[in-house]
C-alpha cells in the first residue's frame, strides 16, 4: 500500500524511466504551435527548434490547468484512495501551475502542495529526493515528507547557460543589440533560479566547451554542494564533446552520481538549443 504519491509537473524534465521507477505522477504543461496546442513530453523537443527555423516563431508556453491536475488527482485517487498526494511544484512566479492545482485541489483534501522554487532539473532534484526519502521510510506521514521536501527546496541550486540568446531574444527576454554583442563576444549568461525567478547572473566569455567546465566548478565551489550528486539537463544540439567535458568534470570535482536529463519541450523553448544546466544541494 503506497501512503504517499508525489506528483510534479512535465517542466521538471523528469523522464518516464525515474517517474515509474519512483512512482512519480506527471502533469503535462503545455506548448502551442500557432494554432496547435501539444502536451509538453509527448513530442520530440527538435520540432521546437525545426518550427523556430521555419517560421522565425518560437511556440508558446503554458502551465498546467485545473483539468490537468483534477485528472491526474483523480486517477491516483481511484487508484490509491486511502493515499495522499505530495505535489511539489514548478516555481510558482514563473507559471500558473501552482495556483491551477490549488483549484484543483480546493475539494481534494488529500493534496499537500509544496512550491519547490525551482524549474526543470532544479524541480526534478527535489522531487527525485523526496520520492526516494519515501521508498525509503514508508511509514513517513504527509506533514513530514512536506517538511523535508521544504528543507531541500531551501538547499536546492541551479543554474544554465543557453548556447545563444537567439530564442531568449525572440521570446522578447533580450534585446536584438544584446543578442549581436553576445554573438560577436562569444558571452554566455549563467541564469541562476533565485528566489523561484531566472536571474541572469554571471557572465562567461569564450567557447561552450571551455565555459561548461569553468561554470561546473565554480558554481560547486561558490554553493558549496553535495559531491554525493549532481544533475545535468541539456537541449537538443549540445554536443558530445561537451557532454564528456562536463562529465569528467564533475567526477574531477569529487561527485560521485552523475546524472544526464534531456529537457522536454518548455525548457527548449526558453533555452534554445545546445543549452547546458545543473542542479545540486548546497551543504
Amino acid at each position: 500500500m503506497r501512503k504517499i504519491i508525489v506528483v510534479a509537473e512535465t517542466g521538471s524534465d523528469i523522464t518516464p524511466e525515474l517517474a515509474a521507477r519512483y512512482h512519480i505522477h506527471v502533469v503535462p504543461m503545455h506548448v502551442t504551435f500557432d494554432t496547435e496546442t501539444t502536451d509538453d513530453g509527448t513530442f520530440p523537443p527538435e520540432k521546437i527548434v525545426d518550427f523556430y527555423k521555419n517560421t522565425g516563431k518560437l511556440p508558446k508556453t503554458s502551465g498546467s490547468t485545473p483539468e490537468d491536475f483534477m485528472r491526474v488527482f483523480d486517477q491516483i485517487h481511484a487508484e490509491y484512495p486511502d493515499a495522499q498526494i505530495l505535489y511539489l511544484a514548478y516555481s510558482a512566479v514563473t507559471t500558473c501551475s501552482y495556483q491551477s492545482a490549488m483549484i484543483a485541489a480546493e475539494d481534494r483534501d488529500y493534496v499537500t502542495a509544496v512550491d519547490t522554487r525551482q524549474v526543470s532539473i532544479g524541480q526534478a532534484n527535489i522531487v527525485v529526493a523526496v520520492a526516494q526519502l519515501l521508498q525509503e521510510n514508508p511509514q513517513m506521514s504527509v506533514k513530514e515528507a512536506a517538511k523535508k521536501a521544504e528543507e531541500l527546496c531551501d538547499r536546492a541550486k541551479m543554474c544554465f547557460l543557453p548556447d545563444d540568446l537567439e530564442f531568449l531574444k525572440a521570446g522578447g527576454r533580450v534585446s536584438n543589440v544584446v543578442c549581436l554583442g553576445s554573438r560577436i563576444l562569444g558571452i554566455h549568461p549563467c541564469i541562476e533560479i533565485l528566489e523561484g525567478k531566472l536571474v541572469a547572473t554571471k557572465k562567461y566569455r569564450g567557447k561552450m566547451i571551455k565555459v561548461v567546465e569553468k561554470l561546473i566548478r565554480e558554481y560547486a565551489e561558490e554553493y558549496h554542494l553535495d559531491r554525493e550528486n549532481i544533475w545535468f539537463v541539456y537541449t537538443t544540439g549540445l554536443s558530445e564533446e561537451i557532454k564528456q567535458t562536463a562529465e569528467a568534470t564533475a567526477k574531477d570535482c569529487g561527485f560521485q552520481k552523475i546524472q544526464w536529463i534531456m529537457a522536454n519541450g518548455v525548457i527548449t523553448t526558453h533555452g534554445g538549443p545546445a543549452a547546458f544546466g545543473l542542479a545540486g544541494f548546497s551543504v
